[in-house]
């Protein structure tokens, strides 16, 4: 047998979590590094532990998993994040996979399922329900399109706030406590979710969406 696969459970129903962690840590190519109930403890597990694999739950305090997830694609590239939420409207799971998600599950799925996903997501391979994987297609492909709020993410209007304030990288940063690669990654995602190609364009579309 080779490298266990690393797995962080992000969830703020802790007995669900636990129980979880114990199936989990039954399987011979599988471990349990750690566990979270907030949003900013996943993060700060990640910068500790780096898992293979964080599972996580979108509905979660201080900080959503949404944002929790683009911060961590960012900031630690090597660590996949398999969502599990009890959403299944395209838009919703379109704006998860923008944010940076491997794969993603409905908490209605059997513990086989979710193992066998998380295997896929540590080999980097998108875990889609097969209910909305066609509509993801077509988004895609440019048949449908998503409203253009509903691709921004909490942590990415804070950026463009603070760049409509004329801060710089590093000042955002500093403000955000996050370091300056992982503000360079929010704007390049913003960039490409608002069809821009600056800080100042940027700014001027949020403020006429009046998100600033």
């Amino acid at each position: 047998m080779g490298r266990k696969i690393k797995v962080l459970l992000a969830d703020d129903h802790t007995i669900l979590r636990e129980a979880t962690a114990e199936l989990v840590n039954h399987q011979p190519d599988m471990q349990v590094v750690g566990q979270a109930g907030t949003g900013q403890e996943t993060l700060e597990s990640v910068a500790a532990l780096r898992p293979d694999v964080v599972v996580m739950d979108i509905a979660m305090p201080r900080i959503d998993g949404l944002q929790a997830t683009s911060d961590i694609v960012a900031e630690y590239p090597e660590t996949k994040v398999l969502v599990l939420s009890a959403h299944e409207d395209p838009e919703h799971v379109i704006s998860l996979l923008q944010a940076g998600a491997t794969g993603y599950l409905h908490k209605s799925v059997s513990l086989n399922e979710l193992l066998e996903a998380i295997r896929s997501t540590s080999r980097g391979v998108s875990v889609l329900p097969p209910s909305i994987a066609s509509v993801v297609v077509k988004y895609l492909s440019g048949e449908e399109r998503i409203p253009q709020k509903e691709k921004i993410t909490d942590r990415e209007l804070e950026v463009i706030r603070l760049v409509a304030q004329g801060l710089t990288n590093d000042q955002i940063a500093q403000r955000l406590h996050l370091s300056k690669r992982t503000i360079e990654a929010h704007l390049t995602h913003i960039f490409n979710k608002l069809n821009v190609y600056s800080r100042t364009e940027a700014a001027l579309i949020a403020q006429k969406k009046g998100w600033i």
